[in-house]
């Protein structure tokens, strides 16, 4: 069942990335949404290791 406070993301790509996507995410045992998930949070952590931690305004904290 869909969590209704997630966000939803609709992006648009080539048919030779979404095929490359789909062929690295059925390699890794992930779905390509799964894959993409993956590859934000990977891409977040790498940012706060470098950055420091994203803090989010309390407007946004209170939905959670």
């Amino acid at each position: 069942m869909r969590n209704k406070n997630n966000k939803h993301l609709g992006i648009e790509v080539d048919p030779e990335l979404h095929y490359k996507l789909r062929y690295i995410s059925k390699y890794e045992g992930r779905s390509a949404n799964g894959q993409i998930l993956y590859l934000i949070r990977k891409c977040i952590k790498e940012f706060e290791a470098a950055e420091g931690e994203i803090i989010l305004p309390e407007a946004e904290n209170e939905t959670k």
